[in-house]
């Protein structure tokens, strides 16, 4: 059974390359501050991306709250960040599909027509639970914003950017979409995202969705700093003034929700706690904001911990109705078990 190193309780919801709990975690950060870095350090030195943000270098970026200056590569892994190209991997899903926010999208209609998936190849965070960690894999495409434009037939009637995150290729994604709107004033543009770009490019994100009819979906980690930089490597704070900032534009298009929040419930460590003040949050901003909790599968770093319980779920979906958010859905729920 796996033990926390802090406290020495024996749980399944441990995970043993992180070695400690989540109270542990958030109560003595500084004490234990080291050991959890060496972690993140062996999961980046693994695909020879910088340890940290670097600090020096004659380029300086500043898509993101890492604030990179850089000679070779920022931490994202990205060696320039081009509104001409990218790298990435697109492909074509039938509508309607598993978005994060399909429940609330326009495209859960649109039988007959197709999403185009645009899956970028770097990332802002170091999630050890990431769920497609293998965009790390240094084998990239470069593509062309005309080749994509070219992809695009009569039946495709929105795009999504993912990945990986498509922060550090912002400038490439928003040429893209705008080139896109001249040519369809029906298309939607969303996103998925962990929302820790700079606030300026997130009002341009939000403001192409906005006015056509496309979502910004982004990914609520954890509502405590310590545990995001447990869990994902960085701080959450950037993504904290984000939601904020994000929310503000909720009342423009209430019939259609801009902004659509997702957490990933990671045994042991997403727990009730985490939840209370997660939930609190989301309220306080705006109870209409829609909330998908997302049952957890076992990846990357975090491969001994189980899928989520159904236990869990029920109690992260009671949490949030207590804090009288209105539209909350489980997904994934394929993937709920008993082991815990």
């Amino acid at each position: 059974m796996p033990r926390c190193a802090g406290c020495n309780q024996d749980s399944i919801t441990i995970n043993q390359s992180l070695g400690f709990c989540a109270n542990c975690i958030k109560q003595k950060f500084n004490e234990y501050q080291a050991r959890i870095h060496i972690i993140h350090k062996e999961s980046r030195l693994e695909f020879d991306l910088p340890l940290t943000p670097p600090d020096t270098g004659k380029h300086k970026c500043r898509l993101c709250f890492n604030q990179c200056r850089y000679d070779t590569f920022g931490y994202c892994g990205e060696t320039e960040h081009k509104a001409a190209y990218a790298y990435l991997d697109y492909y074509f899903d039938p509508l309607p599909t598993n978005c994060v926010a399909d429940w609330v999208c326009l495209g859960k209609n649109e039988y007959g027509y197709k999403n185009l998936a645009v899956f970028f190849r770097s990332c802002t965070f170091n999630c050890l639970f990431c769920q497609n960690w293998h965009f790390k894999n240094p084998k990239k495409r470069k593509v062309e914003v005309k080749e994509i434009l070219s992809s695009i037939d009569e039946k495709t009637t929105c795009i999504c950017y993912f990945g990986g995150d498509p922060t550090p290729s912002l400038p490439f994604a928003l040429n893209l979409s705008n080139q896109i709107l001249k040519q369809r004033k029906n298309f939607r543009i969303c996103w998925e995202t962990n929302g820790g770009m700079n606030p300026k490019l997130l009002e341009r994100m939000v403001e192409l969705s906005l006015k056509s009819n496309g979502i910004l979906k982004i990914d609520f980690k954890t509502f405590s700093e310590e545990l995001s930089y447990a869990l994902c490597g960085v701080s959450n704070q950037q993504t904290l003034k984000n939601i904020k900032l994000a929310a503000t534009y909720f009342d423009k298009r209430p019939e259609i929700p801009i902004l659509v929040l997702s957490t990933l419930l990671v045994p042991g460590y997403i727990d009730k706690d985490e939840l209370e003040n997660m939930a609190k949050f989301i309220a306080d901003l705006n109870p209409n904001i829609p909330w998908a909790l997302l049952a957890f599968h076992p990846q990357f770093y975090m491969t001994d911990l189980p899928t989520t319980s159904k236990k869990h779920a029920e109690q992260a979906i009671d949490v949030a109705q207590k804090y009288g958010i209105k539209n909350v859905r489980i997904g994934n729920i394929n993937l709920l078990g008993n082991a815990y």
